[in-house]
């Protein structure tokens, strides 16, 4: 009997000792740099054939296999491209190029889903697509923005690349050329496919543009800096060059979840939801979230919601600037823990406010982007504000997420972007009596003459596009 509670208590120290090795073994699990071995799960349609098994990646911004199958004599890109055609924007200060390169089945897809993922990118940020293209399903409308004939020429051999190397761009994405008026690329230069795929690794998409941008002037990279990049004008090309109803409208690197289909889910969802709204305006969010880079790719909701516990994974610009997506109230999202795949509505954003910035899937009727903002500031959030004004409900969906690579945390601005944040606000005040105008409305009292919310960190979605 005087033995027992010693008994005991072993046997409690046992089973703390027990507890904490095992949470240890899943949270070094969970660290495993073998990001991409999920893909084997991704669903196929008679459109794309089952993809091969994944190759081992360098890092998890490599995880993507490459499924090369391309012709090695096809013609390389933009080859007959006449760089003195084209459409200007409404300012004349953008010359845009729509459907530069079309995938090869972007229009049959486009038949068959009522949705298409659009997106923009300077050519930093473009290595994304490969794995955006292996995680959605239909039909994806990029607008790349680039400047001077060197970038240009390293625009083709990448897009070269990509497109033999893996035939889930190559048949799926359809790309739209722009570049600025006062740096226009001035030719089209040969480039050799051969030459290509026997220079750069097909496994190493990232790695590969990295080598090739060291090949940018010194004159480019400096212009580049502090260039105004135009996200709103580029966002709005993508889209309107959508062939869908719906647009599924992204940053290049936010990435769908890859637990099943999303696109066809999606569309599914769409075709047979109504709008419950008494304007019959919806828009329909698809949670984000920041995953660091040392763990896999969550499989599926529950994945990451594990991972968000284990401080893994977290809200989008939770760190950086919380308004950005605090509206899409995550706890509530994470609390629904429907096991069906089939998409439904979560709940409905009941606490909308100036600054919110979610990814959202809606018709394509809603109000554009205002293409006078341009850099940082006031870009996304403004066209959601706009909405918001016109009536949309913002309704967010489950168990569908997206995802964007890296745990971020808040920088020091460097003077040119906060010039660039200053100059948006002063569009911003001009932007909101026009909006009272046509509208007639003000939920949010912008026009009350009081000191609006500090709002340096507004439009931090630049952050994503270079």
């Amino acid at each position: 009997m005087i033995q027992t509670p010693c008994r005991l208590r072993n046997f409690s120290v046992f089973s703390v000792l027990a507890l904490t090795i095992t949470n240890v073994f899943l949270t070094l699990r969970l660290l495993q740099s073998d990001c991409g071995h999920h893909v084997n799960n991704e669903p196929t349609t008679s459109l794309i054939p089952k993809l091969p098994s994944i190759l081992t990646p360098a890092t998890c911004l490599e995880y993507i296999l490459s499924d090369n199958n391309g012709n090695v004599s096809e013609k390389a890109v933009f080859s007959g491209l006449d760089l003195k055609l084209g459409r200007w924007d409404q300012r004349r200060m953008y010359k845009i190029f729509d459907f530069a390169i079309h995938g090869e089945k972007y229009t049959d897809i486009s038949d068959k889903l009522n949705v298409t993922l659009a997106t923009q990118s300077s050519i930093e940020k473009i290595f994304s697509l490969v794995q955006v293209s292996h995680h959605w399903s239909g039909p994806i409308s990029i607008a790349v923005y680039v400047a001077g004939d060197d970038e240009l020429y390293l625009l083709q051999i990448y897009l070269s690349y990509l497109r033999y190397c893996f035939s889930t761009i190559r048949e799926r994405v359809s790309f739209h050329l722009s570049f600025p008026k006062d740096r226009p690329p001035t030719q089209i230069r040969s480039v050799h496919l051969s030459d290509v795929i026997t220079k750069y690794n097909c496994a190493k998409p990232e790695q590969t543009l990295n080598e090739l941008l060291k090949q940018r002037t010194a004159e480019t990279r400096k212009w580049r800096i502090k260039f105004p990049y135009p996200q709103n004008f580029l966002r709005n090309v993508a889209r309107k060059n959508s062939q869908t109803h719906y647009v599924f409208l992204v940053d290049v690197d936010i990435i769908p979840s890859a637990s099943f289909n999303f696109a066809e889910q999606l569309d599914k969802f769409l075709r047979k939801t109504k709008c419950a709204n008494s304007n019959n305006l919806c828009a329909y969010v698809i949670p984000t979230y920041e995953l660091d880079e040392r763990v896999r790719f969550p499989r599926n909701k529950t994945d990451l919601i594990r991972l968000a516990n284990k401080g893994l994974a977290r809200p989008f610009h939770n760190k950086v600037f919380i308004y950005n997506q605090y509206a899409t109230n995550f706890s509530r999202w994470q609390a629904d823990l429907t096991e069906s795949e089939d998409v439904k509505i979560s709940h409905v954003v009941s606490n909308f406010e100036f600054l919110y910035e979610p990814f959202f899937v809606a018709s394509d009727n809603n109000p554009p982007h205002d293409e006078r903002f341009i850099g940082y500031g006031y870009t996304r959030n403004t066209q959601v504000y706009e909405m918001f004004v016109a009536g949309y409900s913002f309704q967010v969906l489950t168990p569908l997420f997206t995802i964007h690579w890296g745990l971020q945390n808040k920088k020091s601005r460097p003077a040119w972007r906060e010039h660039q944040n200053n100059i948006n606000r002063k569009h911003f005040e001009i932007f909101k009596r026009e909006l009272f105008a046509r509208y007639h409305k003000d939920p949010l009292k912008m026009m009350q003459p009081k000191k609006p919310k500090s709002i340096t960190n507004a439009g931090s979605s630049g952050l994503n596009v270079g």
